[in-house]
């Protein structure tokens, strides 16, 4: 008999209409959660939630960088569901590809305001409601090898990536008191539509640049790899772990640290 491992669970998905987003909720509610499919990309989320055909995905617009939405969004979730199990803040862009020299203040704002700010008021305006119902959470953010590397992208979305792994650190320690789980996951370089346009490259030219600097061969990183990593945070066999950077990159950030040799994907 399948287990299934989010049963009845409600979660919160955001950057979901594409890449990681979507294949993670796909998992989630295939793995019995209700989930609430957010992004800005309306026709695409849309697609999403109707390609699963069931009750279980509702797609719902949400800009994380208004705080009013993203409350907007909370007490949507609440009204149709009665709770908040998980929130996985997966929502960021890459941003300016500019090197520091010609660095574009406007655009490293945009990018901080999307990776890290976003991401604050969701993890604030969840963390709320999880208190509110006494819920003993699990919130995860997708942060990146960047976050801990320099040099394998762009100056913003370095920047940001360091900053939300304090933030998940930070908040961890603050939230734990209530039961709440505050874990991230860092991926390597994955062929989602958000790199390959900011790179101008097609997804098998990505997957290619980056399997060529990875570490462990034989198999090609996915954004489904990186679902499956948000699906065992999310659920109970995590129940103990809080705090940590599961780190899906074949071992690259721990026995390779070439970043002049990296493409910037």
């Amino acid at each position: 008999m399948t287990k299934f491992r989010l049963e009845g669970k409600v979660a919160i998905i955001t950057g979901a209409a594409s890449g990681i987003g979507e294949e993670t909720v796909k998992l989630f509610a295939e793995n019995g959660a209700f989930v609430i499919a957010v992004d800005i990309q309306d026709e695409l989320g849309h697609k999403v939630a109707d390609s699963i055909g069931s009750d279980k995905v509702t797609y719902h617009h949400c800009d994380v960088r208004d705080e009013k939405q993203v409350e907007e969004t909370i007490h949507f979730t609440l009204e149709k569901h009665g709770c908040i199990d998980i929130l996985f803040s997966n929502a960021g862009i890459i941003g300016s590809l500019s090197g520091i020299l010609d660095l574009d203040l406007n655009e490293f704002e945009k990018t901080m305001a999307t990776n890290v700010v976003g991401a604050a008021a969701t993890i604030k305006h969840a963390a709320r409601a999880m208190i509110a119902k006494k819920i003993r959470g699990s919130i995860i953010c997708t942060t990146s090898v960047a976050a801990s590397i320099g040099g394998t992208g762009p100056n913003g979305y370095t920047t940001s990536k360091h900053a939300l792994l304090g933030l998940v650190k930070s908040a961890c320690g603050e939230l734990g008191g209530y039961g709440i789980r505050v874990n991230s996951i860092s991926p390597f370089g994955v062929a989602t539509p958000l790199s390959c346009i900011a790179y101008n490259l097609e997804p098998h030219e990505v997957e290619s640049s980056s399997s060529s600097h990875a570490n462990l061969k034989g198999i090609v990183l996915k954004a489904k790899h990186v679902a499956e990593a948000a699906l065992f945070l999310a659920s109970d066999e995590a129940v103990y772990i809080s705090g940590h950077n599961l780190v899906v990159d074949g071992g690259f950030s721990v026995v390779r640290n070439t970043p002049s040799a990296m493409p910037d994907v």
